[in-house]
């Protein structure tokens, strides 16, 4: 029996099932433990004030190391870049699109909004890069599930709402999705999209059970984005977007640290062959332009 944990949320749920139909598919019997998480107990309070470190993860990684699951279902950008001593990343299946999404019931496009409209979304990354664009919205913090998040924007609490397209596509609501935002406008978070299948270091038989699950391509992508992120000493919850494609045999990352007024967004990108150089290279370009600064501004200082 292949013991899965996973948080209790729709997505987190889908998720776990996901790759427990692979597993069943596969031949294996397993199950799924629901674990709740730091920042599922947390709900009414900011990512800011929870800490963003561990937050979906730290729980999920003690029932690992007590033996009472075999594998956690993560998604990919809550997991911390460096993992406690005795865990490994065993899979990452395919991606899905990791673009930011825009949902709203009345309007079409991120430009169709009006000045003073509220824009619902909890995280800093997309706050910043998008008052880049339209300093004229007022951002609000907007936590909870994907069904509590559409539930506010129909009620009209806000009038859009920016989500992961992964979230809306994995669980069958496309049909909310209004535009998704070029990379070069809203640089997504490092391993959005992507699923990462986390095991004890030395469980061999987890490992080669879901050994087939794993897609080269999408982990040396999400491997660059995360080798970046640590360089530059972010977490999930900060205003960094990275963002690693493959272009014929190369790959081409690009990134962002946006100030959080949106006053400043620096980009760079970098082409390469190994994922840990070329996220490395992302990041030094990203420095030597003055990121530091920024992150030291929001806390996140090297």
């Amino acid at each position: 029996m292949i013991r899965i944990g996973s948080r209790g949320s729709q997505l987190a749920l889908w998720q776990a099932n996901h790759i427990a139909d692979a597993l069943r598919g596969a031949g294996q019997e397993v199950s799924i433990e629901i674990i709740r998480t730091t920042g599922d107990q947390m709900q009414s309070v900011t990512f800011a004030q929870v800490g963003s470190k561990g937050m979906f993860t730290k729980e999920i990684e003690e029932a690992l190391a007590e033996d009472r699951i075999d594998l956690a279902v993560h998604s990919l950008k809550d997991l911390p870049t460096e993992l406690p001593a005795g865990f490994s990343i065993a899979a990452i299946p395919p991606r899905v699109d990791p673009r930011d999404a825009l949902v709203s019931v009345d309007y079409a496009h991120f430009t169709d909004l009006p000045s003073g409209a509220q824009v619902g979304t909890s995280s800093l990354r997309r706050q910043a890069q998008l008052r880049a664009t339209r300093p004229d919205l007022e951002y609000v913090e907007f936590r909870g599930n994907v069904d509590t998040r559409l539930r506010k924007l129909a009620e009209g609490q806000v009038q859009a709402v920016v989500l992961a397209s992964a979230g809306l596509e994995r669980l069958g609501k496309t049909e909310w999705i209004r535009e998704r935002f070029d990379a070069d406008l809203v640089c997504p978070a490092a391993g959005q999209g992507a699923l990462a299948i986390e095991c004890r270091s030395n469980d061999t038989r987890t490992h080669e059970v879901v050994r087939f699950l794993d897609d080269s391509g999408t982990r040396f992508a999400v491997t660059a984005e995360r080798a970046a992120l640590n360089a530059l000493g972010g977490g999930c919850q900060v205003p960094i977007g990275v963002y690693c494609t493959q272009e014929r045999s190369s790959y081409r990352i690009r990134g962002a640290v946006a100030q959080p007024d949106g006053n400043l967004v620096l980009r760079a990108e970098a082409h390469g062959e190994n994922a840990n150089a070329l996220g490395t290279q992302l990041a030094e370009a990203l420095l030597g332009m003055g990121a530091a600064e920024i992150l030291a501004s929001v806390g996140t200082a090297r």
